[in-house]
């Protein structure tokens, strides 16, 4: 059964995530899956430590990424709007109200045979819709490398970040040593498959002027269709 969860990009979002985390190991079922993924794509940094089940739960998928990748499929999650909305888990906007329609005919009977139809139909399509957006997805961890140890890190991921493109969306990101005092950075992003390619944001995006100032190469860690 799919889930959807509220506003991860504020405190109050991130502190109902870690309520919903207090009995699970994953977002939904007993092993990592996509879903985990998609929520760990849409946390803008690394939470912090007083939200206990949150953090363990980030870690352990953060790790996941960096030793193997994540293959489960998963049941299916949403990530809903970026205001501070109530409650964690909730049914999508558009899927309660085609409930509410159906539940409306069910009981009343008010519906003529033509309205049911449609109904059927529209919910059928919206249904299809959001199956070809989830499609439309990838998760992606990505090493991006510095010249040397005299490279400014912080300069470094500006440049990264500033990149924009249309179905482009920056995540996470931490630095890693790699050793003799240099560090990667290490960046989760989430694309639309049919707006961009990963290969072209390596090749004309961050490997080119003015970037490579900064940056030597990039690696694709973990790439995962959501």
């Amino acid at each position: 059964m799919a889930v959807a969860f509220h506003a991860l990009n504020t405190p109050a979002g991130l502190k109902k995530l870690d309520e919903y985390l207090l009995t699970r190991s994953y977002i939904t079922g007993y092993q990592a899956s996509k879903d985990d993924i998609t929520v760990y794509s849409a946390i803008p940094s690394a939470p912090s430590s007083d939200l206990v089940n949150l953090t363990r739960w980030f870690k352990h998928i953060d790790a996941l990424l960096r030793i193997s990748g994540v293959t489960g499929e998963g049941s299916g999650v949403t990530i809903v709007g970026f205001a501070p909305v109530s409650g964690a888990v909730a049914t999508p906007p558009t899927a309660a109200a085609d409930d509410d329609d159906d539940d409306d005919v069910d009981l009343f009977g008010e519906e003529t045979e033509e309205e049911k139809k449609a109904a059927e139909e529209r919910a059928a399509s919206v249904k299809a819709s959001s199956k070809k957006k989830e499609s439309g997805k990838s998760s992606v961890l990505m090493d991006v490398k510095p010249w040397d140890d005299e490279t400014d890190m912080k300069k470094l991921e500006e440049a990264v970040r500033g990149v924009e493109m249309e179905g482009l969306f920056w995540g996470a990101s931490k630095l890693v040593a790699v050793g003799y005092g240099i560090k990667k950075l290490q960046i989760m992003l989430t694309i639309v498959d049919d707006l961009v390619s990963v290969d072209t944001l390596i090749e004309e995006r961050l490997t080119v002027e003015p970037i490579n100032e900064y940056v030597q190469s990039c690696d694709i860690v973990a790439f995962n269709k959501i």
